[in-house]
């Protein structure tokens, strides 16, 4: 997997590239009534998040995308496109003046220059493409990196200019849907989009499941929450008391491995093909598909490892405890909606 060297550019060599800003500046802590909100990417993350925006609240949503809203007859007539390229600034900063908050579905390099060009304009805040477990958990490869790491420290590097918060939301329950999270044009970059590419496939019935942790107790805990649930929080969160906080927490069903297996078997019988495994056993299989230099076994592997080491496992959301009247749909009410059960 390659990434430029742009990806992992250094903010420090911007350190003067845009003027001083108070830090009293940026905290501007109270959102106006009305905002102006740009969502890079129109995927289908994107797409739920501003889908809620628009019907929940009265900001203006603007989705930015490298194509133009003709090129993209699927989208809903409502949806505003500014098409944009990720290559230059100018194109970014006209896109971003006089927005308040940036919502980040696009990662790599898009996601620096995106970065760069809201600190620019004085966008107020922004939230980088992570949408998964809380970065700190996040193993020091890039298999599962993908340039987030290099966008957390941008931001780091820009707080006096700009907030920031990552949306932490666990494993999204459309990997299990038919069709993957592809079906939904989310994680096309991930590598693991398609149906069954992570721990089993609902059709087949077939698995392999990291269900004991380093200890080989059959305890690894995952929290998970639906694309719908994720824009509803999102959308939420805009209006948040005061500054952001450094991470934004939502869940929607916090379970272990073994329980989430017996919960598909309850409902859709018994697996054809099931492996259980440990870290350890992880990383024996991840060895062996590196030596037969299989890039997509990689891919697979590192996932089930990071699972495994408590990659996707987090006791507090915030958001759940803020928005206590906002009531996840369970993953039970989910596959069996989606599979048809």
């Amino acid at each position: 997997m390659a990434f430029s060297r742009q990806d992992v550019s250094d903010p420090r060599a911007d350190a003067d590239a845009y003027p001083k800003t108070n830090s009293k500046e940026i905290a501007r802590s109270m959102p106006a009534a009305t905002m102006r909100v740009a969502i890079a990417g129109t995927g289908g993350l994107a797409c739920a998040i501003a889908h809620c925006v628009h019907e929940e609240t009265s900001h203006q949503v603007v989705m930015l995308s490298r194509e133009s809203r003709r090129q993209q007859p699927a989208l809903p007539a409502h949806y505003q496109v500014q098409q944009v390229d990720y290559s230059d600034q100018e194109s970014l900063k006209y896109a971003l003046r006089g927005t308040d908050t940036v919502i980040s579905t696009v990662t790599g390099a898009s996601q620096i220059e995106l970065i760069k060009a809201a600190v620019a304009v004085n966008v107020r805040r922004f939230a980088p493409a992570e949408f998964e477990g809380p970065p700190h958990l996040r193993p020091q490869t890039e298999f599962l990196d993908r340039g987030k790491n290099n966008a957390l420290l941008w931001l780091q590097h820009y707080q006096q200019h700009i907030q920031s918060t990552v949306f932490v939301c666990g494993i999204l329950y459309e990997r299990f849907q038919p069709g993957g999270l592809a079906q939904s044009v989310i994680g096309l970059g991930c590598g693991i989009p398609n149906e069954g590419d992570y721990m089993m496939n609902l059709r087949t019935m077939s698995a392999q499941l990291p269900i004991r942790n380093a200890a080989d107790q059959p305890s690894v805990t995952i929290c998970m929450t639906g694309v719908r649930d994720v824009g509803r929080f999102v959308t939420r969160a805009l209006d948040w008391p005061g500054q952001w906080p450094p991470e934004l927490r939502m869940v929607g069903e916090r379970i272990t491995v073994y329980a989430l297996s017996n919960l598909i078997q309850e409902l859709r019988g018994e697996f054809n093909f099931c492996e259980n495994h440990n870290p350890e056993s992880l990383a024996s299989a991840l060895a062996v598909a590196s030596l037969n230099h299989d890039l997509a076994e990689q891919l697979r592997l590192h996932h089930l490892l990071a699972t495994a080491q408590g990659r996707y496992d987090y006791e507090e959301s915030n958001l759940n405890t803020t928005f206590g009247d906002i009531r996840p749909e369970a993953f039970r009410a989910w596959v069996t909606r989606s599979w048809h059960l």
